[in-house]
């Protein structure tokens, strides 16, 4: 028999996230003109320029689910905003999707033996297998769309982080053996999987997963002006990982509320599997370089896991702060836009005690 919430518990989780409003400006701009993302990462230096599109923000808003049932909403839930990283966990998936397809043969296998071309085929980069880059531990070294993965090394992210060295370059590793947040990385990793499935990859995505589930038509994956690409003689906007320099998914709670419960439900939808079992619970093991990592998903582990959660609770997060957490334990899903990062345990923790 599943448990229940409590109704007065619950409303007292909505109501802390609702007062702890992310400290970020509206406009995502500062007064003196800096972007959030690199007052956020503390980031200067030639790689700062902002190339795709942002959009001012909306006020904190969230969606929670027990048992596939929206259960609380506050806030502006159907308004399409900007929301950073999250978009890593939808590549995680768009992954999953190329190897169910056969398009990726073997997630050990090295990326430049089925995407030529430069970003692959160095002495160094022809070692990176698909799973480093799901790892966030590839290493990877190189320009891409104009950007450096230098940009991000000594990146810290996280309450407390230090970016005081953030950008200087440091000697590289071998690929798989460390772990580094990097945007540029994952971006070489979105373009790795649009040469694979050779269609823009929010198509893949609205095709696949998103039209699937009932999501709205008003989400949208937005690229850089220098993202564009060539193949098979169309133009495709390969598009990031988040909104680091602009564009990024912008979408609503309730949208991500929906692809959170597909995530929940082991990517069966309406008796319909969308998204392989396998590679969910595959994404969710503890990569060997962060035991709170797995593909791209954030994990409730190792040193850093919050014990008063549950340990098999995931989450896809962006900067701001935005959140899916899904706590298959409890049957839970929760969407949150816009709160204090330093409120979101908080939140969890009151959510995870309404439960009955």
């Amino acid at each position: 028999m599943s448990s229940s919430l409590s109704p007065a518990r619950l409303q007292a989780a909505v109501d802390f996230a609702q007062a702890h409003d992310s400290p970020w400006p509206h406009s995502m701009f500062y007064p003196d003109g800096a972007y959030v993302g690199n007052r956020e990462w503390d980031e200067t230096g030639p790689w700062t320029e902002i190339v795709g599109p942002v959009e001012p923000r909306g006020g904190p808003a969230g969606v929670v689910l027990k048992g596939g049932r929206v259960v609380a909403e506050w806030g502006d839930v159907e308004r399409a905003d900007m929301t950073f990283s999250i978009a890593k966990s939808y590549l995680s998936v768009l992954a999953g999707l190329a190897v169910a397809d056969g398009l990726i043969a073997d997630i050990d296998e090295p990326v430049g033996k089925s995407v030529d071309g430069p970003y692959f085929s160095s002495p160094h980069n022809a070692k990176i297998t698909w799973r480093h880059l799901l790892n966030m531990n590839s290493e990877w070294q190189g320009e891409i769309f104009g950007k450096s993965d230098q940009v991000d090394h000594f990146r810290q992210i996280g309450i407390g982080a230090d970016n005081s060295r953030k950008g200087q370059r440091r000697e590289l590793r071998e690929p798989g053996s460390l772990y580094e947040y990097n945007d540029v990385r994952v971006n070489a990793l979105g373009y790795a999987l649009l040469r694979r499935f050779r269609k823009p990859l929010p198509d893949v995505l609205r095709e696949r997963i998103m039209d699937k589930v009932g999501a709205s038509q008003g989400w949208r994956w937005e690229g850089y002006e220098t993202s564009w690409v060539e193949i098979d003689g169309q133009r495709m906007q390969s598009v990031p990982g988040g909104g680091h320099w602009g564009g990024g998914l912008f979408i609503s709670a309730r949208d991500h509320a929906r692809f959170g419960q597909l995530i929940a439900q082991n990517g069966v939808w309406d008796g319909r599997e969308l998204i392989p079992p396998a590679w969910l619970a595959q994404s969710v093991v503890p990569s060997p370089t962060l035991p709170n990592y797995g593909f791209l998903w954030w994990l409730n582990r190792g040193p850093a896991a919050n014990p008063k959660l549950p340990a098999s609770g995931f989450s896809a997060q962006g900067a701001g702060n935005n959140l899916i957490w899904i706590d298959p334990e409890h049957e839970l899903v929760a969407v949150l836009r816009w709160i204090d990062k330093a409120a979101i345990d908080g939140f969890l923790e009151r959510l995870v005690a309404a439960v009955e």
